[in-house]
């Protein structure tokens, strides 16, 4: 898709959190009002026909344009978090990063096995956090799951797509 708007208004930060990274900054493009409409629609125009029910946003960032396009699509909206942010049940699974292992969680009673899923979070670029929601979500058994980003960073040697496999498709808006 690679929107041009989208782009001029995305923020780069060379080497954060650490040298040799190029930090794409999502916040720019949140805070302006086109910007959120163009991911509104677009994300719409790829989901409008798939039946989905649910929409998966991955902490934090996920939570604001799954968010919007839960609205936009009538579906409900679950909250994939970090442990201890969630008081009732939850399901979590645990993945390793960089430098250690980290949990997310979803409430045990937020996905049925009736429901088509759109995972969304912010950014592909390792696949780690993403494959881990993957993961989590099919522990429900849901009809069908699908995945989204607003970026998906390939430029850097970066293969998170390949990461996840090919068992779900996954869509970005903007690829980098």
């Amino acid at each position: 898709m690679n929107n041009q708007y989208l782009l001029d208004n995305l923020r780069c930060i060379p080497d954060f959190p650490k040298p040799g990274i190029n930090f794409r900054d999502v916040t720019t493009l949140f805070k302006n009002a086109k910007c959120l409409e163009i991911m509104e629609e677009e994300m719409y125009e790829l989901y409008k026909h798939k039946g989905i029910t649910k929409v998966v946003g991955i902490e934090s960032r996920g939570f604001i344009m799954g968010s919007a396009i839960a609205r936009k699509l009538n579906a409900g909206l679950v909250m994939c978090r970090k442990p201890g942010k969630l008081p009732a049940d939850t399901i979590k699974e645990t993945y390793t990063k960089e430098y250690g292992e980290d949990t997310i969680e979803i409430h045990a009673d937020s996905i049925e096995s009736s429901d088509i899923v759109l995972i969304h979070d912010d950014l592909l670029a390792t696949g780690g956090s993403l494959k881990a929601a993957i993961n989590l979500v099919k522990k429900f058994n849901p009809k069908k799951i699908y995945v989204n980003t607003i970026i998906e960073i390939r430029d850097e040697g970066l293969k998170g797509r390949e990461f996840i496999g090919d068992e779900f498709e996954i869509t970005t808006l903007l690829r980098m």
